[in-house]
């Protein structure tokens, strides 16, 4: 049978942090998490959106525990202030989905000199993980969601010399990097957990082809451009509901059964129940999973620290 949000188990007691949780699939993971019982820090850079996404939420689910947190993924800074004030306000964490992201927009900096998708879809949650592991090793089956997509497929491994792809910038280009990067950083977290002998586990999803905002912000970042307006076209005929994308979000951060360092998708790729599915071989090179490591660090100045709480 299908996997549904039936299948959920109950999260009284469960503090989870959901980025990008103001809208699309990380408003749907935050409200039936809500649903179940679970305590959602509900961490978003825009705030209005974020405050409409709760009342949304508390309309169905009146007696929901949310907390808003600002997030700017975009800025090292803000990310650091953000762990900061979820570790005051909860010093065990038993879910982090980083769930937020940007796609397919024109080439510009952030604050911190980075290219922005890499930062806001890798090092941003890189740097948060990291920041938050000290309370999810407080849990006893802590687990990090990570969000790639299909565009992984055309990603390149980082450039430990030119990560943010200083004059070679083209939109898909970047994406396809970031996404790889979530991949591969899923499943090298996973490998250093078990390494380490802790409970948690890192799982990989891909939401399949959602209308969400996603594909329209893509047309207003970039004007208009001819394969964002495509996308989005076609997502608005063809997509799933952000309901039925955040399902494969939710199988693996709830079902006991979810295996660490996996995949899971939509049953036919783009659409359908969430299933585990296979990794390509190019995914799980070791060698490129150590150098994404590595420049990583170098870049967010932020080492991981994994050790069995005390």
């Amino acid at each position: 049978m299908a996997w549904t949000t039936a299948d959920i188990p109950d999260q009284s007691g469960a503090v989870a942090v959901v980025t990008g949780a103001n809208g699309g699939l990380g408003l749907e993971v935050a409200r039936e998490l809500a649903r179940r019982g679970g305590h959602v820090v509900m961490a978003s850079r825009d705030q209005a959106k974020a405050e409409a996404a709760r009342a949304s939420i508390r309309v169905e689910v009146p007696d929901a525990s949310l907390k808003l947190q600002p997030l700017d993924l975009a800025s090292q800074r803000s990310t650091r202030e953000a762990a900061e004030r979820i570790l005051a306000d909860h010093p065990r964490i038993d879910l982090l989905v980083n769930n937020a992201g940007v796609m397919g927009i024109p080439e510009r900096r952030t604050e911190d000199g980075f290219e922005q998708q890499l930062a806001v879809n890798h090092l941003g949650h890189f740097a948060l993980t990291a920041q938050l592991l000290p309370a999810l090793l407080q849990s006893t089956g802590a687990r990090v969601v990570s969000v790639t997509s299909t565009g992984r497929h055309a990603g390149r491994p980082l450039d430990p010399d030119n990560p943010h792809l200083s004059g070679h910038y083209d939109p898909w280009r970047a994406y396809g990097q970031s996404k790889l990067a979530n991949v591969r950083f899923a499943l090298e977290l996973d490998r250093r957990f078990r390494e380490v002998g802790v409970p948690a586990k890192s799982i990989v999803v891909h939401p399949g082809f959602t209308n969400t905002d996603l594909q329209a912000r893509s047309v207003r970042e970039t004007g208009g451009g001819r394969s964002q307006r495509f996308f989005r076209a076609a997502v608005r005929r063809f997509g799933m509901t952000p309901a039925q994308g955040a399902l494969p979000l939710l199988r693996a951060a709830t079902d006991p059964a979810a295996a660490g360092g996996a995949l899971y998708t939509p049953r036919w790729v783009n659409w359908g129940p969430p299933e585990r599915r296979p990794l390509l071989r190019r995914t799980r090179s070791r060698e490129a999973m150590a150098t994404l490591w590595v420049v990583s660090e170098r870049e967010t100045g932020i080492t991981f620290d994994i050790k069995p709480p005390r």
